[in-house]
């Protein structure tokens, strides 16, 4: 499997799903596939395409496909097109692109317009390399003409174009010539030996100052004339619908509009946030509950210990245990001295994004219209399409810069966003609605990273080496819930269970019976950030720490060895990489203990080394050194962000992160129930980059599953015990 199958497997099994979506979209309103990847907002790309637009007086816009929501993509984006085009970088802008597939289509996602699976920068790379290139030849053509030299003998630098015989010109001048020039259908790319942009620190981000300040636009920023705001009465338990309701109260509160029953539940729309919530406070909702979740997680979890372990008796047929990567004599597996035998259980996680759900809609007066931080245009037109309704064509979006995702704002359902839409249709007339969401909101009302419990197994050979595997893994399909045959089907969820699929350890292991379930449960879930490695890694990396534990051999070389034997070059070199760089095999210093793990996700692998101690039992985490396979590193500043990010975010995970239900309502409603990592307990991250001279692949996810792993397998060393589920530290 090559790193852009590896980074794939995500990105395409979403594809899928979002593709099944548009396609029963498209039987609803009357259009075909092909009209939905052309559908949008209207682009007529100027001579030097849909990426790039020049003005008079030197400044360079680069449109970035790929919405901002913290990440830094933007730059890196700019980044490359800038290198070809051989631009000034102080004078390079980027602008979001607006909605339109048929330009700004994710090759990653099936050719719809959408960013997720760590795939903006991979699949731009090329895009943002021709129309870089492609510009640059342009302005040569016009400076050629226009001086009557030799295209050959001028050259291009900082955004300036010259001659040996002194001529030179800007961008600026040149603009209108080069705009007659007609673009080369393949330009010649640059050597990336050559690079003086790409690769640099001068990649910086350029959103930071107008962040700082506040003049960022995001969907709370949005002031419409006449715009009036919405909240919605979400019911207690997911799966129950309104039975009835009073809004007499609700409509007494000062600035309430009007009460309006949706299909998710009831809508309060007034004249202010404000206004809204004491309105949704007054209302008296009867809920249906009877096809309501109505489990607990604690039982969830017990359900799914029986099933792992036989106890309970799994399904037949296509909704019972699947196979994957398994070989051998399964029997082999089950049978001899375990060195290792464990069970590891994982919460319900939120994705906990700073900024809550919202969005503005306008619809009933000229084309629906939404303003918004859209993740995925596409799937989020044809959506909004089936409501209103209309041709996704006519579904105009406004992407604004948005706080944060996870992958929370990417749901095939297009939830919150679709809730918009509803109240803006019954409001009609063109009046703009914004829908609010409460922290709260999210919490009771959103999706999580699904609950899940897995269950290993390994005997190993006379050197100490995994001889036979055996994995059950029982968790939710995050895919479950896509249109019939476009899902999971009779076969894998990837989403479940990337990470052990794949892994170089079992890939050393002669005998392999591993297998999934994915019981149906009526709790919303959805991908979160790097999906299934959120706990595959941990289970794996703690395993291989509890095998060379048990083989006493020390944990980076029984890693060595099996990365040998799976001809795994990657996960061995970013491992020597980060054992280098942490000092592994001398003292740490004195009261830390180190721990290490491995994992590839997204096209790129990971390793990470952290000092530990505990105090008073708690884990504390000191410094975190971190080792990056991610192909040619376009913004190394930016990756080494991303890995801070995203160790943060992991190990706030695994800290700390748990959403429970009690008889299927959520418990934590808001940061003082659900605890994340405080500023004062982030630890120092090292980030190191393995050159390489392969595409780039992915960086928002794959620093986030390694750091959990990493912190076990340091407190595994200091008391000789397994840690076996998360949080480390309970409520």
């Amino acid at each position: 499997m090559t790193r852009h199958e590896a980074q794939s497997q995500f990105t395409r099994r979403q594809a899928l799903a979002v593709g099944a979506t548009l396609a029963g979209g498209a039987l609803l309103v009357g259009c075909s596939l092909p009209d939905i990847l052309s559908a949008g907002s209207k682009v007529e790309p100027g001579p030097f395409g849909p990426f790039l637009k020049f003005t008079p007086d030197g400044l360079v816009t680069v449109v970035s496909k790929h919405i901002e929501f913290g990440q830094g993509n933007h730059a890196g984006l700019a980044a490359i097109a800038a290198e070809e085009l051989d631009a000034d970088w102080s004078k390079v802008r980027v602008e979001q692109a607006p909605a339109n597939a048929k330009y700004y289509g994710n090759s990653f996602m099936g050719g719809t317009q959408g960013t997720g699976g760590s795939s903006a920068i991979s699949d731009s790379w090329p895009k943002m390399r021709a129309a870089g290139a492609a510009a640059r030849a342009m302005f040569v053509g016009a400076a050629a003409a226009k001086w009557g030299v030799p295209a050959a003998e001028i050259t291009v630098k900082e955004g300036v174009v010259s001659h040996p015989s002194g001529k030179s010109a800007g961008f600026g001048e040149l603009v209108a010539e080069a705009a007659k020039i007609a673009p080369p259908e393949a330009p010649k790319l640059k050597d990336p030996k050559t690079f003086t942009l790409v690769g640099t620190d001068r990649v910086r981000r350029k959103d930071s100052l107008d962040k700082s300040t506040g003049k960022a636009r995001y969907t709370q920023d949005v002031r419409l004339p006449g715009m009036l705001t919405a909240m919605v009465a979400h019911p207690p338990r997911f799966g129950a619908k309104v039975k009835s309701f009073d809004a007499a109260e609700a409509k007494k509160v000062a600035g309430v509009i009007a009460v309006h029953e949706i299909p998710t539940g009831v809508a309060v729309v007034a004249e202010s946030t404000w206004a809204a919530k004491l309105g949704r406070d007054a209302l008296k909702v009867e809920w249906d509950e009877s096809k309501a979740e109505m489990r607990g997680s604690a039982a969830l979890l017990a359900d799914y210990q029986a099933l792992a372990s036989g106890k309970t008796p799994a399904p037949e047929g296509k909704d019972g245990w699947k196979s994957f990567d398994s070989k051998g004599d399964a029997a082999r597996a089950a049978a001899g001295t375990a060195a290792v035998e464990a069970t590891f259980d994982f919460p319900y996680l939120s994705h906990a994004t700073m900024e809550p759900m919202n969005c503005v809609a306008i619809v009933g007066k000229g084309p629906t219209r939404l303003v918004f931080g859209s993740q995925s245009p596409t799937l989020d037109q044809m959506n909004v399409a089936r409501i209103t309704p209309s041709l996704p064509g006519s579904i105009e979006i406004e992407t604004l810069t948005t706080g944060g995702s996870f992958g929370r704002r990417s749901n095939l359902q297009s939830d919150y966003v679709a809730e918009c839409a509803h109240i803006a249709k019954k409001v009609g007339k063109g009046v703009p609605v914004k829908l609010v969401w409460t922290r709260e909101d999210d919490q009771r009302a959103g999706y999580f990273r699904p609950l899940t419990h897995h269950s290993v197994r390994v005997t190993v050979d006379a050197e100490g080496y995994p001889a036979a595997w055996r994995h059950r893994l029982v968790s939710q399909s995050i895919l479950a819930g896509a249109p019939a045959g476009m899902g999971p089907g009779d076969g894998v969820d990837g989403t479940v269970v990337e990470g052990v699929m794949g892994s170089p350890y079992l890939k050393a292991t002669p005998v392999v019976d591993a297998k999934v379930l994915t019981p149906e449960v009526g709790v919303p879930v959805l991908w979160w950030r790097s999906v299934g490695a959120t706990h595959t890694a941990y289970v794996m990396e703690h395993t291989i720490d509890l095998l060379a534990r048990k083989a006493g051999k020390d944990p980076v070389d029984y890693r060595r060895a099996l990365y040998g034997k799976a001809g795994a070059a990657r996960h061995l070199a970013v491992l020597n990489l980060a054992a280098e760089k942490a000092g592994w095999g001398q003292p740490a210093p004195a009261g830390w203990t180190r721990g290490v793990a491995v994992h590839e996700s997204f096209g790129s692998v990971v390793a990470q080394i952290a000092e530990v101690k505990l105090e008073n039992g708690v884990p504390k985490v000191g410094r975190v050194v971190t080792a990056i396979d991610c192909g040619l590193a376009i913004a190394p500043d930016q990756i080494a962000a991303q890995m801070e990010g995203g160790t943060c975010y992991g190990l706030s995970a695994a800290m700390f992160g748990q959403v429970t239900l009690t008889d299927g309502v959520v418990d934590q409603l808001n940061f003082d129930s659900y605890r994340v990592l405080r500023n004062s307990e982030a630890p120092s991250v090292e980030t190191y980059i393995l050159p390489s001279a392969n595409p780039p692949s992915g960086v928002g996810e794959p620093g986030t599953p390694v750091i959990g792993p990493a912190v076990a397998n340091a407190m595994l060393a200091i008391s000789g015990q397994p840690v076996l589920s998360q949080p480390f530290v309970k409520a």
